[in-house]
């Protein structure tokens, strides 16, 4: 069988890797795609040390690889949406397979890109996208291919898991650990993807999408950051018995769907809350097989590229018929509306400042059972010294959030309550 047929635009961190594990692994993945995985084409703006061609043509214009006629699968590996969007369209118009690591791309144009690679009948692969060298996307469409996937949660982002960990082990405050994260390479000068939970929104949108079998709806994503999150909540949440993850979660219902990423207690026996450091992990619940967990390398130069190489040798396999990237054609998608976060049923963690006299804890109550909020567990720290009012938290059972958020405004009035309510989402099962 004639050999498949490469060309790769970008040699950074991506790139590079892919080029290095198609040189150093070539035997094992012939053997294992049953026919031989060729460089043939590189495009990059500038040469690399880390990076070696060898004989290989490189060419400044990505988009040359993009048509060249000795490609038959294009890696697309530059970052952006906007270059990396016009080389994905070329090369797929050009009868070339693609592959992808570019979350951003996938999230925000993968429902038109998805349907031009069906057109010329080719395949738009993107595993890399997700966590890294995490297989989650084969999982979905393959593993549990038998199963109704419901619900997933997960924690996508390594960065924002990183500095969650570190204000956990040692007390320290939220600025210290980013500045921490971005000196090892953890965290860009600009962190607001990582912190801010867009990384992990666009993430959440690609796993919905194959899980519910759905067109991606990146836009319709709840997003909430962790720059919020004190020591003091990860010390509260410890002595309650739950750890604080940011997770993206999401759940099918009959009518619709629930898109969201925030900060969440996990239960402390709960797989996910064990998962540390920057490492990605993705929960799902299938209706067969049940609840399974896929963890590791959520970033990096070999993990990411080993999810690369995976879809190319799923494209070698499939001998010039298409891959499905959702595991379903375009046109068997099915449109389901996101809900509305008012909508959304969670229990709570709501941490406050109050004076430390007599009737406010049942003021608190009063307030949270206007709204048909019961209390789980309820911690008061006895004043410091002199000190006039005192931290209290509150944990409440499941309530929608339209009336969490209007006993939270009648809370942060009364008199007695100093400071407005924190408030964290919990998941008891995940």
């Amino acid at each position: 069988m004639s050999a498949l047929r490469i060309g790769v635009c970008g040699n950074g961190t991506v790139g590079g890797g892919t080029i290095e594990l198609l040189h150093s692994q070539s035997d094992l993945l012939s053997s294992r795609a049953g026919r031989e995985l060729r460089l043939t084409r590189v495009g990059a703006r500038r040469d690399r040390d880390d990076c070696p061609t060898g004989d290989v043509p490189v060419h400044r214009d990505l988009l040359e690889v993009a048509r060249a006629d000795d490609v038959d699968v294009v890696v697309e590996s530059i970052g952006g949406t906007t270059l990396a969007k016009e080389i994905v369209e070329t090369a797929l118009r050009s009868g070339k397979s693609v592959v992808t690591a570019n979350k951003a791309l996938i999230a925000e144009h993968g429902n038109e890109l998805l349907a031009l690679a069906e057109e010329y009948g080719q395949s738009l692969l993107c595993e890399a996208a997700v966590a890294g060298g995490v297989p989650i996307l084969k999982a979905l469409r393959d593993g549990m291919a038998a199963n109704a996937v419901t619900e997933l949660s997960g924690i996508i982002n390594g960065t924002g898991n990183f500095i969650l960990t570190e204000m956990g082990a040692h007390q320290r405050p939220f600025d210290e650990v980013l500045a921490e994260a971005q000196d090892l390479g953890y965290a860009e000068a600009d962190p607001t993807f990582d912190v801010e939970g867009v990384d992990a929104a666009h993430k959440l949108s690609i796993l919905a999408a194959m899980a519910f079998a759905t067109p991606l709806n990146f836009s319709e994503v709840f997003c909430e950051g962790i720059s919020g999150v004190t020591p003091a909540d990860i010390q509260f949440a410890d002595e309650l018995g739950y750890r604080i993850k940011h997770l993206g979660i999401a759940k099918e219902h009959a009518d619709a769907v629930e898109l969201r990423v925030h900060p969440t207690l996990l239960p402390k026996d709960t797989l996910l809350a064990s998962v540390d450091g920057v490492l990605n992990a993705v929960c799902l619940h299938g209706h067969a097989a049940g609840e399974t967990v896929y963890s590791g390398a959520g970033a990096g130069r070999l993990p990411t590229a080993s999810a690369v190489v995976a879809d190319l040798v799923d494209i070698a396999r499939a001998e010039g018929g298409s891959v499905h990237c959702l595991g379903v054609p375009v046109g068997a998608l099915r449109a389901k509306p996101v809900m509305p976060m008012d909508s959304v049923c969670t229990a709570w963690y709501l941490r406050l400042q109050a004076e430390d006299r007599p009737g406010v804890m049942s003021q608190l109550a009063n307030c949270l059972g206007a709204e048909g909020i019961s209390i789980e567990a309820l911690i008061q720290k006895p004043p410091k010294g002199a000190a006039a009012t005192v931290p209290v938290v509150v944990l409440t059972n499941s309530a929608r959030e339209d009336a969490l958020r209007r006993a939270v405004t009648a809370i942060a009035a009364l008199p007695a309550v100093t400071q407005t309510p924190h408030c964290i989402r919990i998941e008891s099962q995940n």
